[in-house]
């Protein structure tokens, strides 16, 4: 493990997929002096990155990207082919969703494979920075079918609304590869990124990725299940989770209760690593746990809502403030927030929903479910109003006047995200998590 200090020389990198990761990965190797071209398939988004606009809802991202656009370092294309003919790195950014089984599926990931194999330059290098299950830089590798082509595993530790900071500010850059020059030669990519780089096998650097999120999705479903023991028995799950956070073992990140984890990644990833640890004949007790449990919070946000409205919700007009999965992005992937939304909607609630980050005609959105501009508009005529994502926006809402526009004064915060004083001093009927 060393520091990645040295300056090296800029190189030519084709980036293959503009989603999340890979526009990130793109724009920010770029920003480091490299030529960088990102090549997808959708024509529409090249039109807009060649603009300089950027879809995807992101610190620093569109400034990153018309920074390359202007410096003549970074381009767009939807050609893999050409992207790759005289790259130096070839870098893999590509959907790998949930299969059916559970696990990962590397579809796409084959496909461009095949596509531009026989394209890559002598000697060149192909980078897997998707997350893809073990022993998937082999697989690669006699897919490829050439010697010459060092399949290296480079997994992104990127969360969503931080990914530029996360790329450029990381904690550790990992590089698997079965030869040292391989490793040698990514690692030397990331020249002026002060952080350690942690070189080891392409297989121990694909369940890196697995491991983490699943020991977070882990630390989640333990804090969630300690807010419920603490509505049992009368204690502040806030106060323990300070406590906690002082205790430099544990530390305070991912120790907020909620109504659940979700997103792109902790979902797919545990499931990933179950069926990677089923195929072999491992048992992951403590990681199937923290999956149910995860479902059990949701059920339990649910179920809060209805207790607070008596008891049913058929015919029940519901304010929804928040549908993302947490704050800082429109994404809505296995969304608890959405989770929660189509329960109640299933149970006959009408619902209305505000989220600064929300059009209302995104993917994913149940659509039982009316989204609006501002949030007074959401809470208006409702019987409950309930805060299913911590956006700092809600904590400065002028509650005396969500209150008056309410029919009642109940709130349900699933995320302890607002002030309970301020709530309280506004008149309202509190429903938070983890308190007695």
């Amino acid at each position: 493990m060393e520091p990645t200090t040295q300056r090296s020389p800029n190189r030519r990198i084709a980036v293959i997929g503009t989603g999340y990761v890979g526009l990130t990965t793109g724009a920010c190797l770029c920003s480091l002096g490299h030529h960088v071209t990102c090549c997808d398939a959708d024509r529409d988004k090249l039109a807009e990155l060649r603009r300089g606009e950027v879809r995807i809802r992101e610190p620093g991202l569109g400034e990153l990207v018309r920074a390359g656009i202007s410096a003549g370092r970074l381009g767009f294309t939807r050609s893999s082919v050409s992207a790759v003919r005289d790259a130096d790195a070839v870098f893999l950014c590509l959907p790998t969703p949930m299969a059916a089984d559970g696990g990962a599926d590397l579809a796409a990931v084959a496909e461009v494979v095949r596509e531009v194999r026989g394209h890559l330059p002598a000697n060149g290098l192909l980078v897997t920075k998707s997350t893809v299950p073990v022993g998937t830089a082999a697989r690669l590798a006699e897919l490829v079918g050439r010697g010459d082509v060092a399949v290296v595993s480079n997994p992104e530790f990127l969360r969503e609304g931080r990914a530029v900071q996360d790329f450029l500010a990381p904690d550790r850059i990992v590089v698997g590869a079965a030869a040292d020059a391989a490793a040698q030669r990514v690692a030397e990519l990331y020249a002026g990124v002060d952080a350690p780089v942690v070189r080891t096998d392409p297989a121990t650097a694909e369940v890196v990725k697995y491991a983490a999120n699943s020991f977070l999705a882990t630390k989640l479903s333990y804090v969630n299940d300690l807010a419920e023991l603490c509505e049992r028995v009368g204690a502040d799950v806030t106060g323990i989770t300070t406590c906690l956070g002082h205790d430099h073992r544990i530390a305070n990140s991912f120790l907020r209760p909620g109504p659940g984890w979700g997103g792109s990644c902790l979902p797919k990833d545990t499931a990933a690593l179950l069926h990677t640890a089923e195929a072999v004949g491992v048992d992951l007790p403590l990681v199937r746990a923290a999956v149910e449990t995860n479902r059990r919070q949701q059920r339990r946000a649910v179920d809060k809502v209805v207790a607070a409205c008596g008891g049913r919700v058929a015919g029940v007009r519901l304010g929804l403030l928040g549908l993302a999965f947490k704050a800082g992005t429109d994404d809505l992937r296995d969304s608890p927030a959405v989770a929660v939304a189509g329960e109640l909607a299933r149970q006959g609630a009408e619902l209305v929903a505000f989220d600064p980050a929300l059009r209302g005609d995104e993917r994913g959105l149940p659509a039982e479910v009316a989204v609006v501009d501002n949030p007074y508009q959401a809470v208006k005529g409702a019987r409950a109003v309930v805060v299913l994502t911590e956006w700092p926006e809600f904590t400065d809402l002028d509650w005396s006047q969500v209150l008056d526009l309410a029919e009642s004064p109940v709130v349900v915060d699933t995320r302890n995200a607002v002030d309970v004083a301020v709530l309280r001093r506004a008149g309202a009927v509190v429903h938070g998590v983890g308190r007695g």
